[in-house]
């Protein structure tokens, strides 16, 4: 595949801390990738970098083969996507999403023909002379998405985009944007805290901590193969535990939980006791305290269960399902 954009060493601070701790990205031409982590890791300053409205303490951004790292934002040819959307709230649909175009002076006739070919993009057609007041959360975010569409930049980056919508229209929306950068061919350079977002949408997913990359793969690298003890947790809530003297990541929907009682001296496994369950959606999840004091979670598919609350099991799990890790809980 072809490389995009490189990201070399790039370190960053504000004032004592040290918000970016060396960097180091390739990303390919129509890829969709994802960097992944919880608030404050550093995800929103690497977009800043990139787009030239943060200036990086050491480091290169190379973007189509030639250094950018000291060109201006308007020398860069990528767009932004924001949370808060940005809109003008006095220019309607037309003139939000035709703003770039106007400040390069562009013909009349070429600023509709763009404005339309965008607006049909996000499914925003007969839209162009409402205000922004009078668009709902998700109209807003298409218009914001047009907006950095229509002078068909080869590079999107989009800060938690989907961060102010409900679950229902974020979930639509996933659906609309990996769309789009399918249809478009642009790379979108998306960051989000949400695991099941990423994994949804992703070609890749880096997943960052304190400032560095801890794993950087496909969202089934990332899910079913996690690097460290740290990415097992953070993306899927896997359990971490030892096993046969080896740290292992063991996901919960592989763990099985068994009354101790049905069989107990026929099967293999540890005791322990349901301390907890909940239910999501069309599943349920057991918390159960092992006889070592670690807690281990498994999920199962149903709304009902013979397990309950205070009840000795038998806890087990194939082994091929124990992935060993790095332990990086420090």
């Amino acid at each position: 595949m072809e490389e995009l954009l490189r990201l070399q060493g790039i370190r960053k601070s504000f004032g004592a801390v040290s918000v970016l701790r060396g960097i180091d990205l390739c990303v390919n031409r129509g890829e969709f990738i994802t960097i992944l982590g919880a608030s404050g890791c550093g995800k929103t300053t690497i977009l800043k970098i990139i787009a030239g409205l943060e200036e990086a303490d050491e480091g290169r951004v190379f973007l189509e083969g030639r250094d950018v790292s000291n060109d201006d934002p308007n020398k860069r040819n990528v767009r932004m996507v924001f949370q808060n959307y940005a809109l003008f709230p006095h220019m309607n649909v037309e003139a939000n999403v035709g703003y770039s175009l106007r400040l390069k002076k562009a013909e009349k006739a070429e600023i509709k023909k763009a404005v339309t070919e965008a607006l049909g993009l996000v499914r925003l057609s007969g839209y162009e002379k409402r205000k922004p007041s009078e668009l709902s959360g998700g109209q807003k975010q298409r218009v914001a998405v047009a907006r950095a569409l229509v002078s068909r930049p080869p590079i999107l980056l989009l800060d938690e985009p989907l961060g102010a919508l409900d679950l229902q229209l974020r979930r639509e929306m996933q659906i609309e944007l990996k769309r789009l950068q399918e249809q478009l061919g642009i790379t979108f350079i998306y960051i989000t805290h949400d695991q099941e977002e990423a994994l949804t949408m992703s070609d890749r997913i880096a997943v960052m901590r304190n400032g560095l990359f801890e794993q950087i793969g496909s969202a089934q690298e990332i899910y079913n193969n996690p690097a460290t003890s740290f990415v097992a947790r953070f993306v899927g809530s896997a359990n971490v535990l030892r096993h046969n003297g080896v740290l292992c990541a063991i996901r919960s929907e592989h763990v099985d939980i068994v009354p101790y009682s049905i069989n107990s001296g026929q099967r293999s496994g540890l005791r322990a006791r349901i301390n907890g369950f909940s239910f999501t959606g069309g599943q349920i999840r057991f918390t159960a305290l092992l006889e070592t004091g670690e807690e281990i979670t498994s999920c199962r598919q149903g709304i009902s269960s013979n397990l309950e609350n205070g009840m000795d099991v038998l806890v087990s799990w194939d082994s091929k399902n124990a992935v060993p890790i790095r332990d990086t809980d420090f």
